[in-house]
């Protein structure tokens, strides 16, 4: 059922569960009862013995068939579980391939479904006995009842906005009948029933190491921000070069900006003509419409071409690479500067003068303006969109990467001004200057982080950052690759943070 919800509607679930699953279950279980009043040796295998002779095989083969349908149904599932808990930071970064252009939720995790295989073939060899692993799936089923019928109380009273008593009066009715059975369940822990909760307390622990260490890391970013009033006492060159292009530094702070930029300018003094920082946030929600995925605003005042980009995802959205992000990104700082520039609340001296005020921006938005001109062709790889760099050393590189991957195309797009007579001649220039800097092309600066307890952390705390925090994140994809940022264009800059 949880996996179906990726594919259809909660009221078509329903309605098939209430009219058919339902019935069904109702109308074998009373089957197997009546059968076992009269027949009590066969309690065993009561659903064979039960099947008349003349339909034993086709019941079988139906038997068969169901079981792996509904093994296929808890593989879905898993990938939808590990998938939303990894946009909510609660599982490492692993590989989600999505399987159809055209069923929305449909996903594939290679490392899960090898897990699940080998987990499978351990349990099925190590027991070697079908009521061992009925023992275990029992005591699984009944838990999970439990627990939901705990969760439901929260919904009745949070999400549904019930008085407390009704959730009390469900929790005892419920939870009394499911506890009678999950007592009785615990009884089977020696005879197989350990396996839910050894793999339980396993996938906790490194649920909770992970999202602790990367709390931690964040909190480390939120508290070693770089101070605006020294950005701003450096004036528009930020006492360093200015180059060509785009530069897009990723970070996870969605205000501020993040030591690793510091730390890049002190290590190499030059960076380029427009600066983006770039913070992909997975909001708790399942879906986040494309009106409004994009918040653009800006950091400092004007002549610092200096902007922030807030990308917004639900944990059921899929983040596909298509090769148009660079695109979008372009066209909605114009649609800002452009916005910025019309409606007053946004071109206040005080909301330009520090991390100020950020605005939606829409796609359809996008698309129906006009502050810039589009040409757009399709090409295969990225090298065309270097065409004004003029080092060799590049192009031979680009044309390595496109030799490696042939089959990545990606939408070649040329930016344009239209001639506005009435434009401001600060926007223009400032529009001009975000065009040259895409045609000189887009580099992408991330942090390659090392996190570590202090020396004056305690034992337990060094052992869950340095060793399990540290594993998970050497044997876990990379940030740069779960947002399929091109390798051709990264920076990564090596930090290290102390927790």
């Amino acid at each position: 059922m949880f996996a179906d919800l990726g594919h259809f509607t909660a009221f078509s679930i329903r309605l098939a569960f209430a009219f058919v699953v339902y019935p069904c279950l109702v109308v074998q279980y009373m089957g197997q009862a009546a059968f076992l009043s009269k027949n009590i040796p066969s309690i065993r295998s009561s659903f064979y013995d039960s099947i008349p002779d003349t339909v034993f095989w086709p019941v079988f083969i139906i038997a068969t068939l169901a079981a792996i349908v509904g093994s296929q149904a808890v593989i879905t599932a898993t990938f939808s579980i590990i998938k939303q808990c990894h946009a909510l930071g609660c599982f490492p970064r692993v590989k989600v391939v999505h399987t159809s252009r055209h069923i929305y939720g449909q996903i594939y995790i290679p490392e899960i479904n090898w897990i699940l295989m080998i987990l499978t073939l351990a349990i099925t060899i190590g027991f070697r006995d079908t009521t061992l692993i009925g023992n275990a799936y029992g005591l699984a089923c009944v838990t999970v009842m439990f627990i939901t019928t705990c969760l439901m109380t929260l919904v009745i009273v949070f999400v549904w906005q019930k008085s407390v008593l009704i959730a009390a009066l469900f929790l005892l009715v419920f939870g009394f009948i499911e506890g009678v059975y999950l007592t009785a369940a615990f009884m089977k822990v020696p005879q197989g029933g350990w396996v839910p909760i050894v793999l339980s307390c396993i996938f906790m622990g490194i649920m909770y190491v992970w999202h602790y260490g990367t709390c931690k890391k964040y909190n480390f970013d939120l508290h070693n921000k770089v101070s605006l009033k020294w950005l701003l006492g450096l004036g528009p060159s930020l006492g360093i070069v200015r180059v060509p292009g785009i530069g897009l530094i990723y970070s996870e702070l969605a205000t501020g900006v993040p030591a690793i930029f510091s730390h890049f300018v002190t290590n190499l003094p030059a960076f380029h003509n427009v600066l983006v920082f770039v913070c992909v946030k997975s909001v708790p929600v399942p879906y986040v419409s494309p009106e409004e995925r994009f918040l653009i605003g800006r950091v400092c005042p004007r002549p610092y071409r200096m902007y922030r980009c807030i990308v917004r995802y639900g944990y059921k959205d899929i983040q596909r690479d298509d090769g148009d992000f660079e695109n979008l990104l372009v066209q909605s700082i114009a649609e800002f500067i452009q916005m910025e520039a019309e409606e007053p609340q946004f071109s206040t001296s005080e909301s330009s003068s520090i991390d100020g005020r950020m605005a939606v921006i829409s796609t359809r938005t996008i698309q129906s303006s006009s502050t810039l001109m589009i040409t757009e062709q399709e090409g295969v790889g990225v090298s065309n969109s270097f065409q004004s760099s003029k080092s060799l050393g590049l192009h031979s590189l680009l044309s390595a990467y496109d030799d490696e991957n042939p089959l990545i195309r990606r939408r070649q797009v040329r930016f344009q001004l239209p001639q506005n007579p009435g434009m401001d001649p600060s926007v223009r220039e400032e529009l001009v200057d975000l065009v040259q800097a895409k045609e000189a092309g887009v580099a992408y600066i991330m942090g390659h982080s090392y996190v570590k307890a202090r020396r004056s952390s305690s034992f337990l705390k060094k052992l869950v950052i340095d060793m399990g925090y540290s594993f998970l994140r050497k044997n876990c994809r990379g940030p740069a690759v779960a947002l399929n940022i091109p390798h051709i264009s990264l920076i990564e800059v090596g930090m290290i943070y102390y927790v």
